[in-house]
């Protein structure tokens, strides 16, 4: 039976304004209830655990990210799957270790190989779901036009197709060993050698207007940009602001950059339905000194498979589904980021295996909520299983690694000698030894078997290059003639 006050809606011309409102604000609702979120990632390049002000650094201002961490979550456990640049990105933009998908250390100008086409990357994943994607940055994923990021899901991109470094004017690059350094826009080359003092500036322009332009929703923003690796640079705004000098000036930008784009999307009314993650590619580059970042309490840096050099800062933000204030300690890497984006825009995973998990619940802070995975394998090299993190152990196979052995690194922007570091097999108790200085294997066996059992399960599927074993899992990257 129809009530009474829908017969005088329907009678009376006076109630259909208010009806047709009543409508539309309910379809509105649903329609925001049901759309999956946005998801805006922003990707530093050899910034260090201990460079912003929520994660102690004293010199560098850092407010927008530090408020960032206020109105969100700071994970302080959180990793990479390798501390150098391309395999980092390949394993975050397709939750697999890098080895699994074929990427190795940081691809050079010249090289033929890239991600293949048929991995799938985190925005052809959300692309189904009907979401708008673009990158603007550094991509370091592969340089010839077929393996471009427009050829992977996205959208739209603008950014230099690797490192910032990779060009014959950088110091200590050999004369002629690299091609003009080219900013790139679609698949087209738009400059061949871009002012870097830009480049912070511009990425950031382009992520405003894309948050701007798609607001309507949802996207995929990803921000990765090409600082604070060297050579640095900062824009005349910045420059010679910071108690840190250039290194602090460049960080400094970084911040503002994020404050952009945090009021681009309070201004479209997108803060409650946005996703934000702010991260870095690797630890450190410690040779460069002071032109090179901090590692915090960990040991090491950027090229190594210590805490320095795998352990990054990471800040989330989702107003209302993740925890204010917070900060937690549970190990996370950036594997798990695609299945866990997959999962809260109601997407498929690839049909292709993946090593990542969906770890939502612990970044909703559900109490007793764990980590599903039984261990985490760093790799580097080629493809050489370095080390393995189990709950609060890690173990160390034995590998040369390298260090400053307590030496200051370059100054200028020349990078300092490193000397070759020796590791054996180590056992350390990350909760207790932060720092890995205490080598516990002898006081604790059972431990050292249960995660070298694990590694032999890991080295089936990924292999162990150190010990000449290929695993059955390990797929080819992508290769233009």
């Amino acid at each position: 039976m129809v009530s009474r006050f829908w017969r005088e809606c329907l009678r009376s011309r006076r109630w259909l304004p208010l009806l047709l409102a009543a409508i539309a604000w309910t379809a509105t609702t649903q329609a925001k209830e049901q759309r999956p979120p946005n998801v805006v990632l922003i990707y530093c390049d050899d910034l260090g655990w201990g460079d912003l002000g929520c994660f102690g650094a004293k010199n560098i201002r850092t407010p927008n990210i530090d408020k960032l961490a206020r109105q969100g979550t700071r994970f302080t456990s959180f990793y990479v799957a390798q501390a150098v640049c391309s395999a980092s990105r390949a394993a975050l933009l397709t939750g697999c270790y890098a080895n699994r998908v074929g990427i190795h250390g940081a691809l050079g100008p010249k090289q033929k190989i890239g991600l293949h086409p048929e991995e799938m990357t985190l925005a052809e994943v959300l692309k189904p779901r009907g979401y708008a994607t673009a990158i603007f940055g550094k991509w370091h994923l592969g340089r010839p036009p077929e393996l471009l990021p427009t050829r992977q899901g996205f959208d739209e991109y603008f950014g230099l197709p690797y490192s910032n470094d990779m060009w014959p004017q950088n110091g200590n690059a050999a004369k002629g060993t690299y091609p003009p350094l080219p900013l790139i826009e679609g698949d087209r080359v738009i400059e061949e050698t871009p002012d870097q003092s830009q480049l912070t500036r511009r990425y950031t322009e382009r992520a405003v207007s894309f948050i701007r332009r798609n607001a309507a929703g949802p996207f995929f923003l990803y921000l990765a940009h090409s600082m604070p690796h060297v050579p640095l640079f900062a824009g005349s705004r910045f420059a010679g602001r910071s108690r840190q000098g250039l290194y602090g000036d460049v960080i400094e930008e970084i911040d503002g950059s994020v404050g952009e784009v945090l009021n681009a999307l309070k201004q479209s009314g997108l803060e409650k339905d946005t996703l934000v993650i702010f991260t870095s590619d690797n630890g450190p580059w410690l040779s460069y000194g002071e032109h090179g970042g901090s590692a915090g309490p960990f040991r090491e840096g950027k090229g190594t498979s210590f805490e320095g050099g795998i352990r990054v800062p990471c800040v989330m933000r989702w107003p209302g589904h993740i925890p204010r204030g917070r900060t937690n300690d549970t190990p996370l890497m950036t594997i798990d980021v695609l299945p866990t984006v997959a999962g809260l825009a109601g997407a498929p995973l690839p049909s292709r295996k993946i090593d990542g998990l969906d770890v939502w619940p612990i970044l909703r802070g559900d109490r007793g909520a764990t980590n599903p995975h039984s261990a985490y394998f760093i790799y580097y090299n080629q493809g050489d299983l370095l080390a393995v993190r189990s709950g609060d152990w890690k173990l160390f196979f034995p590998h040369t690694s390298q260090t400053l052995a307590g030496r200051p690194g370059g100054t200028n922007g020349m990078a300092g000698r490193y000397q070759q570091l020796p590791v054996g097999l180590e056992l350390y108790h990350l909760k207790r030894d932060p720092a890995e200085r205490v080598n516990v294997i002898a006081q604790h066996p059972e431990v050292r078997d249960r995660l070298m059992a694990l590694a032999e399960a890991a080295r089936v599927e990924l292999g162990d290059k150190r010990l000449q074993r290929i695993g059955t899992g390990v797929r080819e990257p992508g290769r233009v003639e």
